[in-house]
């Protein structure tokens, strides 16, 4: 079921020459993508949350939005295939200009 409130994970980012590693998305990630996990074990975006926000920052601190969630391994508890953001940061001339 859908959760009618927000949800919140706090995650860690991996090294993106780890996630290209043969094991785990074998040279599928770019420079402008950020591979990532979470830091309560297993725990992982679902299904309905891509495009969801990436954020960076502290409670109580302005957070910035680091990237927009794009896609999951197909079983979302194997460790070998964590969740994938488009990068923001490598984006943002192109975000500015079609803000405008």
């Amino acid at each position: 079921r859908l959760s009618p409130t927000l949800q919140e994970l706090e995650v860690k980012v991996l090294d993106a020459r780890m996630c290209n590693n043969s094991r785990f998305w074998n040279g599928g990630i770019s420079p402008t993508m950020i591979c990532f996990q979470g830091r309560n074990g297993g725990s992982t975006p679902s299904e309905g949350d891509s495009g969801g926000p990436l954020v960076c920052g502290k409670a109580g601190k302005q957070a910035k939005v680091a990237g927009v969630l794009s896609f999951n391994g197909p079983n979302h508890s194997n460790i070998f295939k964590p969740p994938v953001a488009t990068s923001t940061v490598k984006h943002k001339k192109w975000i500015q200009k079609t803000m405008r």
